[in-house]
């Protein structure tokens, strides 16, 4: 037995890791029912909310504060998490198992079921210390995040609920860093997920036809990757960025035809672009159009997912959350890098609402592995993270 399998908040986690909330057609009632006890084992009310639908439950456990009028804090984290090959794992991936380094292999654990759990270790032990807080702290745990969160935060969002929050700040989740950094997340880019409709002349396949849809896709394919070089030059050229700093471009999809020596009539072609937040969108939006017309038009343009800019959580003194934060980050000695998420969170439906909103998973010394196989978190991390949590709850809190 390792030295850590004792430790109650371990324990805790290692429960919660092995209930299967893994997509598709997640089960989200034994993860409700197990929130609902560690609620009840806190002294903290919860209320269920469904805005998408009975299988899609919202909890919120909420630690009244003693100025309750004033604008909330939300602890966000989703309870969903991606499918598994438990073949390529080493560990059974909802096991929770713990080797003799102190890693705990199982899916979630590093995206994001860690984070969800470092809350609820925090706020035990600041309960347990007597200690009271100014602004109400809601822990909220959505479903559906790993799928874009439609039927989850995007759904509550609007709703009367959430506005009875009255939520003036969000922390949720990061990603770990490798390295002795925490990487701190402010925005997010934009997704677009565009498709391509490309009509031309159709016939037999020993002729050389004029306008074909082999000719039009040829040219909309080069012209994104010209741009895709473009920004891969801008990553190579400044030290400074990340991922998140540039456009991403990618062609996910093409489809069509309907035999080997028929030109077809039609090609659909996908791209999934990420777009930074110094791209103006209808700069992007009139390229396309231009790219139409220069390939020959018969092009239509479908958006499966166009996302709109939201603007980014300020990190200066404008921004009370941002400096209490800091002054946590400073008086630990840790060191952060801020940065553009490379990918999708629900804190993006809470900056489109106007709420600040911060990206932060604990985790430093630790490989990025969400999504993986044998993705795992050490034991140690895990609970230095929440040493970090019942630093950081407080300081928000009575910003």
């Amino acid at each position: 037995m390792s030295k850590w399998e004792n430790n109650e908040e371990i324990k805790i986690f290692q429960e919660y890791l092995r209930i299967p909330t893994v997509h598709p057609d997640v089960d989200y009632e034994p993860c409700i029912e197990f929130l609902k006890k560690q609620a009840e084992s806190l002294g903290l009310p919860v209320k269920v909310f469904c805005p998408g639908g009975p299988k899609k439950p919202i909890l919120v456990m909420t630690w009244i504060g003693t100025q309750p009028e004033l604008p909330s804090v939300v602890l966000n984290s989703h309870t969903d998490v991606v499918p598994v090959f438990p073949e390529n794992w080493t560990h059974p991936p909802f096991g929770a198992e713990i080797d003799a380094e102190g890693k705990i292999y199982a899916r979630g654990a590093q995206d994001m079921k860690c984070v969800g759990m470092q809350y609820l270790a925090a706020i035990r032990a600041l309960k347990k210390d007597g200690v009271t807080l100014k602004r109400t702290i809601h822990v909220v745990y959505v479903p559906d995040e790993e799928i874009g969160g439609k039927l989850g935060m995007e759904k509550f969002i609007p709703t009367t609920d959430f506005k009875f929050l009255n939520v003036g700040f969000s922390l949720d989740e990061g990603i770990a860093g490798p390295t002795e950094e925490y990487p701190v997340f402010y925005a997010e880019r934009s997704i677009w997920h565009v498709h391509f409709k490309i009509s031309g002349t159709t016939g037999h396949g020993s002729l050389l036809h004029k306008n074909t849809t082999g000719q039009k896709l040829r040219y909309i394919i080069d012209k994104f990757m010209d741009m895709r070089a473009v920004e891969e030059k801008k990553l190579e050229n400044n030290p400074h960025f990340t991922i998140g700093d540039v456009t991403t471009i990618n062609l996910t999809m093409i489809n069509g035809g309907v035999q080997d020596n028929v030109v077809p009539p039609l090609i659909d072609v996908g791209f999934d672009i990420r777009i930074a937040l110094d791209l103006d969108h209808k700069v992007l939006d009139a390229k396309f159009e231009q790219w139409i017309k220069e390939a020959g038009g018969g092009i239509e343009i479908e958006f499966t997912q166009k996302e709109a800019l939201v603007e980014a959580t300020k990190i200066d003194a404008s921004n009370p959350y941002w400096i209490a934060f800091k002054s946590v980050i400073d008086e630990l000695g840790l060191k952060i890098k801020t940065q553009v998420f490379p990918g999708g969170t629900d804190s993006r439906y809470i900056r489109k609402a106007g709420v600040p909103a911060i990206g932060f998973s604990p985790m430093n010394h630790t490989p990025v592995l969400l999504h993986d196989n044998d993705e795992f978190i050490k034991a140690d991390i895990y609970l230095n993270g929440i040493e970090i949590y019942k630093k950081l709850i407080p300081r928000i809190a009575n910003a």
